[in-house]
């Protein structure tokens, strides 16, 4: 169980759904990982709920912007990693040749950050904390525990985040399939990226921990969840893709946790 009240700059250290039903989000994933919800005020009948597992803060539930909405863009789980300065992080990403969809703002007094895409499509959210480090519980039953890119051009993604966050990208070892592993610049596992597949867009999917992936997918099913890949196994672990009751897409992982 890994407990967290800092951050390395370029580690995956947060995630929020942004979802067409809150409630019926809080529900469905309160009854599949056990997690009670927190709500905060953040706006005239608007909160932002923290997910909690014994009251460690493990993600966050809130509705989606009427912006998002009127777009089409589907509910999905974005993924937060910790930098030192959103605002130099996003002038870096630009030069880079990623599209800045939100140029850095703070949010309240929690920290401060900014929407990016990457030049291949997909979106992540720079995290200068102040008062919100990020997760106080990864790697663990129902909690942050991998994040992975799907990406058109993985060696193009791999070179960005390298120049970007300064990661360490390779081979994963025991892998098959193209599968670049990320370290941060402490050494530590950061997740990885692998080839999309056909007409599969560009996009960070987020991992939950779980003790057994196939209970936790017939239990997902049972809530009204669809099942995009049935468990399988992998060189370190089970994983399964899921897609919840509002359409955000969030995989399962079973196996051993880096602490």
């Amino acid at each position: 169980m890994g407990e967290r009240t800092k951050y390395t700059p370029g580690t995956f250290s947060w995630t929020d759904l942004a979802t067409t039903d809150q409630d019926a989000a809080k529900e469905f994933y309160g009854q599949l990982f056990g997690w009670t919800a927190v709500d905060y005020p953040v706006g005239e009948g608007v909160v932002y709920s923290m997910m909690q597992i014994d009251g460690k803060d493990v993600a966050a539930i809130s509705l989606q912007p009427q912006q998002q909405a009127d777009a089409g863009v589907p509910p999905l789980w974005n993924s937060y990693v910790t930098v030192e300065s959103a605002d130099a992080t996003a002038d870096r990403a630009q030069k880079l040749g990623a599209t800045v969809h939100a140029p850095p703002f703070d949010v309240m007094d929690a920290g401060r950050m900014a929407v990016i895409q990457d030049p291949q499509g997909a979106f992540f959210m720079p995290w200068e904390p102040k008062d919100h480090n990020g997760a106080s519980l990864v790697n663990a039953s129902g909690a942050l525990s991998w994040n992975e890119l799907a990406s058109v051009d993985p060696e193009a993604s791999a070179q960005f985040y390298r120049e970007l966050f300064g990661w360490k990208v390779e081979q994963f070892q025991g892998m098959e399939m193209t599968y670049l592993g990320i370290q941060n610049a402490a050494g530590h596992s950061n997740g990885g990226i692998r080839e999309a597949m056909e007409n599969e867009p560009s996009y960070w999917l987020v991992y939950f921990g779980t003790a057994d992936a196939d209970a936790d997918t017939a239990r997902a099913t049972e809530l009204g969840a669809n099942t995009l890949a049935p468990p399988m196994d992998i060189s370190v672990g089970r994983i399964a893709v899921l897609q919840d009751p509002q359409g955000a897409v969030f995989a399962l992982y079973a196996g051993t946790f880096d602490e």
